[in-house]
C-alpha cells in the first residue's frame, strides 16, 4: 500500500492564534498531504481544541531571547531528524535553521519557506546590532539556497528579490470568508450596548504599533469605548496608561480569544484601528491580517499611511488614512467618522463588497502553484 505524503509545518509560537499557519495546514490537507504542525508550549499556553491535522508543541527550558531560539531550532532539528517527511514548511526565519539542516538528511524531500515579515528588521532587532547580525548571517547563508519562497505582500517580496536575486511569490495573509453567524451578544462579551466601539485586535499589540496613541486619543473622544482584544509586549504599558489617565471606563482590555470569538468583538466595532508606525522596514511594508479581519466583519478601518495598507484602503474605499499619528489627529479622525453615520454605512458596505474578492479562498490559487495536488 502506498504511503501518503507527509508535510511537517513548523512555527515558533504556541499555535493558539496563528491563523495563517492553520490555513496553510488545512490547504495542505486538501492537496492530499498528511500534516503535522510543530510549535511550542508556554507556561500560559491555552489548551488547543483538536484539529483535523496532528499537532506537536515542544516544552522548552527557555521562553525568550537567544537561548530560546537556539533551543527551539535544536529541538526542531532533532525532532525532524527521526521523522519521515516529504515536505517541510518553515514559517519565518526563526524556524529556518532547524528545517534547513534537517532537510539535508532527506535529499528527496522539499523545503518551502513562508516568510511572514521582513524578519531581520523587526523592532526587537534593529537596536540590537549583534543579535541582528546573527539573524542576518543565518538568512544570508540559507536564503540563496532555497528553491521555493513566498511572503505576505509585494513590498517584502521585492525587498527579498532584490537582496538575493530570487523569485519570491506573494500569498497575502487574507482572512477566510467570515460571516456573522452564532454571535455572542454584547452583554455576553462584556461590552457596553450604548456606546460607539473602537477595536485594536490581534496577537501582535507591540511597540510602535500605535496603541499608545490610541489610548491617549480616548481622552479627547466622547461617547466611545476602545476595545483592546489580544496580547503583545506593550499591553502592560497600555494598562498603566489607562490607570494613570483614569480611562478605565473608556478603554477595555480582553485577553486573546479564539479567532471566531475575537471576530465577535470586531463585528460589533464601529471602527477598526491599525496604526503601525514607519519606524522600521518591517512595519513600513506591513500588511497585518487584522486589516482583512476588519473588512470581513464589515468594520471600517482607520490606518496610518503605510504602503500596503494604504493600497487596500484606497483601492476598496474601506476606511480613512491618518497622515500624522498623534493623539489629537487620531481623535479628530475617529470623532469625525463616528459622527457621520452615512459615511460609516457607506464604508461598511464597501467592506462587505471587498471581502468578496479579498478572501483566502481566492488567495489559495497562488498556493495551488506552490503546493500542487497529490495524485
Amino acid at each position: 500500500m502506498r504511503k501518503s505524503k507527509k508535510a511537517i509545518v513548523s512555527v515558533s509560537n504556541d499555535l493558539y492564534t496563528d491563523q495563517r499557519v492553520d490555513k496553510i495546514c488545512l490547504f495542505l490537507q486538501k492537496q492530499g498531504y498528511t500534516v503535522l504542525l510543530v510549535g511550542r508550549r508556554r507556561k500560559n499556553s491555552i489548551y488547543l481544541v483538536p484539529r483535523s491535522y496532528q499537532i506537536k508543541r515542544f516544552n522548552l527550558v527557555f521562553d525568550k531571547g537567544g537561548k530560546f531560539y537556539a533551543e527551539f531550532n535544536l529541538r526542531l532539528f532533532l525532532f525532524l531528524l527521526f521523522k519521515r517527511f516529504d515536505l517541510l514548511v518553515s514559517n519565518d526565519l526563526d524556524t529556518l535553521l532547524g528545517n534547513y539542516t534537517a532537510s539535508k538528511f532527506r535529499p528527496n524531500a522539499r523545503l518551502v519557506y513562508d516568510s511572514h515579515e521582513y524578519f531581520t528588521e523587526v523592532p526587537e532587532l534593529i537596536h540590537r546590532k549583534k543579535i541582528q547580525q546573527i539573524w542576518e548571517g543565518i538568512e544570508g547563508w540559507i536564503f540563496p539556497k532555497l528553491q521555493t519562497i513566498y511572503t505576505v505582500n509585494d513590498s517584502i517580496a521585492t525587498l527579498y528579490s532584490k537582496k538575493y536575486q530570487k523569485e519570491v511569490k506573494v500569498v497575502r495573509n487574507i482572512s477566510s470568508t467570515w460571516n456573522a453567524t452564532n454571535l455572542k451578544s454584547k452583554n455576553e462579551l462584556g461590552i457596553p450596548e450604548d456606546k460607539k466601539l473602537l477595536i485594536i485586535q490581534g496577537a501582535g499589540i507591540n511597540i510602535d504599533r500605535g496603541a499608545e496613541e490610541a489610548v491617549q486619543a480616548m481622552k479627547l473622544i466622547e461617547n466611545a469605548i476602545l476595545m483592546i482584544v489580544g496580547d503583545g509586549d506593550v499591553i502592560p504599558k497600555l494598562k498603566k496608561q489607562v490607570y494613570d489617565n483614569q480611562l478605565d471606563s473608556k478603554v477595555l482590555f480582553f485577553n486573546k480569544r479564539p479567532y471566531n470569538e475575537m471576530m465577535n468583538f470586531t463585528y460589533y466595532a464601529d471602527l477598526g484601528l491599525t496604526l503601525d508606525k514607519s519606524t522600521n522596514i518591517n512595519y513600513r511594508f506591513s500588511l497585518p491580517n487584522k486589516v482583512f479581519d476588519y473588512i470581513h466583519a464589515g468594520t471600517p478601518i482607520i490606518a496610518t499611511d503605510l504602503v500596503e495598507i494604504s493600497k487596500i484602503i484606497t483601492t476598496y474605499k474601506v476606511g480613512e488614512i491618518v497622515n500624522e499619528l498623534t493623539p489629537e489627529s487620531l481623535a479628530f479622525t475617529i470623532s469625525s467618522l463616528l459622527e457621520n453615520d452615512s459615511k460609516l454605512v457607506e464604508l461598511k458596505g464597501n467592506c462587505l463588497k471587498a471581502k468578496e474578492v479579498l478572501n483566502w479562498e481566492i488567495e489559495t490559487t497562488i498556493l495551488e502553484q506552490i503546493y500542487p495536488k497529490i495524485d
